[in-house]
């Protein structure tokens, strides 16, 4: 008998929704974890593809400002090989473990670099590749559009640097079933800002809309936008500012005609809203976000 096919969009709409409780989890695992993330005064690097870069990019944000360390974060295949051996830790994010850009590096690390793997599949090369290793498999997903896996890992190291993130787990609840920005349906042009910790955040919502629903989709540093890309702004693009925005930003970008989007959430809670969105417009334009062309759950290069 041959199976019914799956609802478009099934396991990635299942996987936002799970985010709280997968966020809860990794809470609950930090005490066990605790002595292998980075410590107060590491010089650390934090290294990633795609989604796994952009929350490196958050991290590294937060840690800097917790006064907790020299943090740096790069593309896995962007790691300036000069300064290997230069940090006290180099944490490597990977949902799949086979990334072939984050093995590379591990790799070539020169000896005595201290190593930390962050991974969701136990079976993959990645969870032996360092010297420690943080699993994640309760978050691990069955999308090629990572959503849970990330924000988990994000929300582990950020707890790991002491903040109190119990209200961000009760706001990404809120999220789950938050009301979709008004007229979303009618817009084609996607812009996310941010500043600070969300720019990584914003780059993020950005790619998941390009993954999800195959639409022009944008991201930038806030203070950047209006340093040319505002431009093509008009009452067909929707802009979402993830945190504080510069002063008068809004009123600029409202004054193209374009829709504005804020919330007072931790950026965090308030990409899952954006999550959601990208399935939504997905959906709209009759495409099914588990099944994006030319992508794969990992890229593993030949």
């Amino acid at each position: 008998m041959t199976p019914a096919p799956m609802t478009p969009a099934a396991h990635v709409t299942a996987e936002i929704a799970s985010q709280p409780e997968t966020w809860q989890r990794a809470l609950e695992l930090l005490p066990r974890v605790r002595d292998v993330l980075p410590r107060p005064g590491q010089r650390v690097a934090v290294v990633g593809c795609g989604t796994s870069w952009f929350v490196a990019q958050s991290y590294a944000v937060h840690r800097e400002a917790a006064g907790q360390g020299w943090t740096d974060a790069f593309a896995a295949s962007e790691f300036p090989d000069a300064r290997a051996g230069q940090y006290d830790l180099v944490v490597a994010i990977s949902r799949s473990g086979t990334t072939t850009e984050v093995l590379d590096l591990l790799r070539r690390l020169p000896d005595g670099q201290r190593t930390l793997a962050v991974i969701g599949d136990p079976r993959s090369p990645g969870a032996s590749a360092a010297d420690d290793t943080v699993l994640l498999d309760f978050a691990d997903e069955q999308s090629v559009v990572q959503t849970r896996f990330a924000t988990s890992a994000l929300l582990l190291l950020r707890a790991g640097l002491g903040e109190d993130l119990g209200p961000v787990v009760e706001q990404g609840r809120a999220a789950v079933t938050a009301d979709l920005p008004p007229g979303w349906q009618d817009r084609w042009q996607f812009v996310f800002l941010g500043t600070g910790t969300s720019v990584g955040i914003a780059h993020e919502a950005a790619l998941k809309m390009r993954e999800a629903a195959l639409a022009w989709s944008e991201s930038y540093p806030a203070w950047d936008y209006r340093h040319g890309p505002i431009a093509v702004a008009q009452e067909r693009t929707l802009a979402w500012i993830f945190g504080e925005p510069p002063a008068g930003l809004e009123d600029q970008i409202r004054a193209t005609g374009a829709t504005v989007v804020r919330s007072d959430d931790d950026p965090l809670a308030s990409l899952v809203l954006a999550q959601r969105l990208a399935v939504a417009v997905a959906l709209h334009r009759d495409l099914d976000p588990d099944t994006p062309p030319h992508l794969t759950r990992s890229i593993v290069l030949s």
